[in-house]
């Protein structure tokens, strides 16, 4: 028997009653809700009477996979020491001294946008090889937002 991979969902996350919606075949919030159902006493529902039931709905979430990587402790051994200080420097400023280890060490898992901080930091710092991160592995978008446009006051192009 094949495992309901939308059975990871975490409890508080949101879903929709519309099934007849057009968008339900790929909506992460319509494909959790028989897994959350099944599984939570209590559930958290996005208002049916401000879901649109077309591709323009704001509470939509795309059930596509998404690459996240863990941890950048191999991209250290291959730094000079000055270019590691500025990269560490840079990614403390934006996500904070704990945060930022918890990153390194892959005890948070990086989304895309976080990745592409950490690859502008490389290059901000002068690395000009193309460093790989410690882990990836592939799951659903159960919180990340859009990616456009943060983090850009702090990690310019």
């Amino acid at each position: 028997m094949k495992k309901n991979p939308y059975k990871e969902a975490p409890a508080s996350f949101s879903i929709c009653l519309h099934t007849d919606c057009p968008c339900a075949s790929n909506c992460l919030r319509q494909l959790a809700y028989p897994a959350l159902l099944e599984r939570e006493a209590f559930l958290h529902l996005a208002n049916p009477a401000r879901c649109t039931k077309d591709t323009s709905c704001p509470y939509y979430r795309d059930a596509t996979p998404v690459t996240y990587m863990r941890g950048f402790t191999q991209m250290k051994k291959r730094m000079y020491p000055d270019q590691y200080q500025k990269f560490m420097n840079i990614l403390v400023a934006y996500f904070g001294r704990n945060p930022y280890f918890e990153r390194r060490r892959g005890e948070r898992k990086l989304n895309l946008q976080e990745q592409e901080i950490i690859r502008k930091a490389l290059k901000q710092a002068g690395v000009t090889d193309n460093l790989e991160f410690d882990q990836q592995e592939t799951g659903f978008n159960w919180y990340d937002l859009t990616y456009a446009g943060i983090g850009r006051h702090i990690i310019n192009t």
